[in-house]
């Protein structure tokens, strides 16, 4: 077994408790029990309706999404669950600016609040570009479990690295 290493900010008393589900074979019932469905978000338009909703709601005044898509080319071993970009070029003369929102494709059937997390992670972004005080309280009002939700979904790559993805 590896070291829990989507767990490592966490307590150890944490990680000894999802690492005592992992060695028993448990894990998968922990996750199933308290997300036992997936979302209907399976393509790119789905996803791009979700995250305008949320951002509508919330973030309103914050700038334009130019592309939101699922990326198969993010590997969450270089930690990333999502991304956010901000593309600057010059184009005739002016300084064009586009934000883009990514997705892992890995997070295309899991649990809806898996993707809600990463969504309002992302978006957080468009105003707070640090993950600071600031960033995570956005994210809370947003999202008040969110804190919860990151963790589940922490503990849901463990089980992946670890045995595989029960989503799949």
């Amino acid at each position: 077994m590896n070291d829990l290493i989507y767990l490592q900010g966490y307590p150890a008393e944490l990680q000894e408790k999802i690492g005592d589900l992992l060695a028993t074979d448990s894990l998968t019932d922990y996750l199933l029990g308290k997300y036992p469905t997936t979302s209907d978000i399976s393509n790119d338009e789905q996803l791009r309706q979700f995250v305008l909703t949320i951002k509508n709601r919330f973030l309103r005044k914050s700038g334009p999404l130019s592309k939101i898509i699922f990326d198969p080319k993010i590997h969450v071993v270089n930690q990333a669950l999502g991304l956010h970009t901000y593309v600057s070029r010059v184009q005739g003369g002016k300084l064009k600016a586009k934000n883009e929102l990514r997705v892992s494709t890995l997070f295309k059937n899991t649990p809806l609040p898996f993707v809600e997390m990463i969504v309002v992670h992302e978006l957080a972004h468009l105003k707070e570009k640090e993950h600071n005080k600031s960033f995570y309280q956005l994210c809370c009002h947003v999202m008040p479990d969110y804190h919860q939700v990151e963790f589940d979904v922490r503990v849901y790559l463990t089980q992946v690295e670890e045995k595989g993805n029960i989503y799949a």
